[in-house]
């Protein structure tokens, strides 16, 4: 691709780094800022500075918040003795939009993958571990991807859980194998929340 401007080409390429978006998608949204009033655009970069400088995440679940404990941790309308164990905060988002979850939440910051250099240090496993050792919990669901490394985090937590006297679940497989949760509809979703069953029915 060629450019007409050393900075332009610069700006596409900052874009560029985004997930999902390509050289031409980079140039497209750079042209659309390009034609934007400066009042426009410095609110656009304000809105990105102050996510870096202020954003939070919550000290009991790891989800990002503007506090240090989270909407959902801190709401007496949740059920404290129930955790969710997700991947990352958009399957956070993908589960609340279901409206059939009222527990809280444990983001682990990503998923057991040898191939990538991840490994169970990475995540927020001890944490995870320290909440059952000091909090009253009765379940944990395990509500990761239906992929090979979301099997493998499940299996690894489900040894490192089930020390504790309390019930360890996993999402129904209303979800086919390799789908990730962020895509997956919110009424499959919401199933599988409702629907979940112990682990060791899945691990058998």
């Amino acid at each position: 691709m060629q450019f007409s401007s050393r900075l332009l080409e610069q700006a596409v390429d900052e874009f560029g780094r985004l997930p999902g978006v390509g050289k031409k998608t980079a140039l497209r949204l750079v042209l659309h800022l390009l034609k934007q009033t400066d009042g426009e655009v410095a609110r656009f970069t304000g809105s990105i500075n102050q996510l870096k400088e202020e954003i939070k995440y919550c000290k009991n679940c790891f989800n990002i918040s503007d506090d240090t404990v989270c909407e959902i941790c801190s709401s007496h309308k949740r059920d404290q003795e129930i955790i969710c164990v997700v991947e990352d905060t958009r399957d956070v988002m993908a589960i609340e939009n279901t409206n059939q979850y009222q527990g809280v939440y444990h983001v682990l910051g990503g998923l057991i993958s040898p191939m990538d250099g991840v490994g169970p240090s990475d995540l927020k496993i001890d944490a995870l571990v320290q909440r059952l050792r000091s909090t009253e919990i009765k379940e944990v669901v395990l509500a990761l991807s239906a992929t090979m490394e979301g099997d493998t985090t499940i299996f690894y937590l489900y040894r490192k859980l089930k020390e504790f006297d309390v019930q360890i679940s996993t999402i129904a497989r209303g979800i086919a194998f390799g789908g990730e949760l962020e895509y997956v509809d919110e009424l499959t979703l919401g199933r599988s929340i409702v629907t979940r069953v112990p682990y060791e029915k899945n691990a058998g």
